[in-house]
């Protein structure tokens, strides 16, 4: 209970971290970068919302490989359909933050 209790509430500071940070990022391939520097620099308390968004998904998978690992000590991959849910999940996650890790670039 407690690390799934962990993962919604770091998912909900992600989504709403992502969100604000998504108000002033520029996807553009020549302008990404300054716009991350912009929204450190300029925009109020732009480098807190960034850092807390960068340290919140280290916290995110941390917990994500925590409650893994609790499954699979439990012994909760007995449950195939639960566990198959959950692995394609983690799939899926991973590549999210794949994707989010070079959006900068």
């Amino acid at each position: 209970w407690n690390f799934g209790s962990l993962l919604g509430l770091c998912l909900a500071i992600q989504i709403l971290t992502g969100l604000f940070l998504a108000m002033h990022f520029t996807s553009d391939t020549m302008t990404a970068f300054s716009s991350v520097t912009h929204i450190c620099r300029d925009v109020n308390y732009g480098w807190l919302i960034r850092y807390m968004h960068a340290n919140g998904a280290s916290m995110f998978f941390i917990c994500l490989f925590l409650h893994v690992g609790r499954g699979l000590y439990y012994g909760s991959y007995i449950y195939f359909e639960t566990w198959n849910i959950g692995v394609v999940l983690l799939f899926a996650v991973m590549a999210t933050a794949f994707m989010g890790y070079v959006l900068p670039w």
